[in-house]
Formats: C-alpha cells, structure tokens, sequence
C-alpha cells in the first residue's frame, strides 16, 4: 500500500464513522436504542480502522482490531488504555444490542456511551494529526481532520 493510498483509507474510514454516528444518532431520536447503540459501535471501530491503517495494519475480524490496538497503540502508550477501553465494551455491548432480544438499553446508555466514543475518536483524530516527530515510523502527519 502506498502512502497515498492508506491516507485515502484512512479518510474512508473517518468518512463511514462520521456516516455511523450520524445514523447512530437518527436511530437514538427515533427511538430504536439497540440500533443505535449497534452504529455507535461502528463508529469507534471504524476509527479503530484507522488507526490501525496509520501503522499499515489491517484487521481481518473485529476481535483482530481489538487485539491489535492493544498491541500496537495501548501497549506502547500512544492511546490511552481508558480510552481505548470503550471500543471493547461496546463490542460486548453491540452483540448484546444485535443478538439478544431483550436488551435492555435506554437513552441514557446510548447518551453516556455515545460521550466516550467520541471522546476515543477525538484522541485518535489527534493522534492521526500530531507531527511526525511525536509519532513512530509510518504514521500520518498531515492527514487533515474531517
């Protein structure tokens, strides 16, 4: 992959989180909590995405993305482990909203959840745009932010 090419993907996924946590909200104040609660799982894994693409990653499942970020971004100290946290529990919390049909979820959860993923996105948009020198080999620089 050329370094054009993963800035392009990189931008693709910030562009489908943004399309998720805008359906994640449609869905919130039309009242279809479980859903929303789905798409606002896609946001964070879509930044996920592209974190992991700044560093020429690409995950074949959801669970290599989370193994992968705790490798290669927690692990080094380049996100913070609280912060990333959040991706994993909404993955829980997305198969529970998409499998089990007695989920539980209210408003309430999808407002709090909702704040922490973007929270997760607003400190990998940051690291995405940090100079060169405070990153590692292969990192984005001057990847402008949606």
């Amino acid at each position: 992959m050329t370094e054009e090419n993963r800035k392009e993907n990189i931008r693709a996924e910030l562009d489908r989180a943004a399309e998720a946590l805008a359906a994640a909200t449609l869905l919130y104040e039309n009242g279809y909590i479980s859903d929303a609660i789905s798409r606002l799982y896609y946001f964070v894994l879509y930044h996920v995405r592209a974190l992991l693409l700044s560093k020429g990653l690409e995950p074949r499942s959801h669970d290599a993305a989370l193994r992968l970020l705790g490798m290669h971004f927690v692990r080094e100290g380049l996100i913070d482990k609280r912060a990333a946290q959040v991706f994993s529990k909404l993955m829980k919390f997305r198969e529970e909203a998409d499998y089990n049909p007695v989920s539980m979820f209210t408003g309430d959860d999808f407002v709090a959840f909702k704040g922490e993923a973007e929270i997760f996105a607003a400190s990998v948009k940051s690291y995405l745009v940090a100079p060169a020198k405070t990153q590692g080999e292969g990192l984005i620089s001057n990847l402008s932010p949606p």
